[in-house]
């Protein structure tokens, strides 16, 4: 039951999705069903990997969480609910502030949990916006963390 970090390759990439997806879902079921399962995996696969390092935390073959970033941000930390709190996205999150003196990141206002635990590892709130910008059209709040 030994967790391993490790850089994530194509293989990996509807692993990746179906993560994103599940955390998603749960901790923002207002904004569920804008994109098909087939619609993430083409984004994690076309978009995401060309552009991003993406690390992924698996125990026993089964992927927990994901953590895609480039220089300067962090476009997508995912953390299978049920494996939240265990030290894992921090650990993630260690690996990106590891390799950028600097990060800036984007998150939903209401994602209150997302948000303190940012905050906690030294992110600060430098922008809200409503939403107006995005796909979802949920206002959301830009982070930045300096080394």
């Amino acid at each position: 039951m030994t967790l391993i970090i490790r850089k994530l390759t194509l293989a990996d990439m509807p692993a990746a999705a179906r993560v994103h997806r599940a955390a998603f879902y749960e901790r923002l079921p207002w904004l569920a069903g804008l994109h098909t399962p087939e619609e993430d995996r083409d984004y994690w696969t076309g978009h995401l990997l060309p552009a991003c390092e993406i690390w992924g935390a698996e125990r026993d073959g089964t992927l927990l969480a994901v953590n895609a970033f480039r220089e300067d941000w962090i476009d997508q930390l995912y953390i299978l609910p049920e494996a939240q709190g265990q030290g894992i996205g921090s650990a993630l999150l260690e690996i990106a502030k590891g390799a950028c003196p600097e990060l800036f990141l984007w998150t939903f206002q209401r994602n209150t949990l997302a948000r303190r635990f940012y905050e906690r590892h030294g992110f600060v709130a430098v922008k809200e916006t409503d939403g107006a910008a995005n796909e979802e059209k949920e206002p959301d709040v830009l982070y930045r963390w300096v080394r």
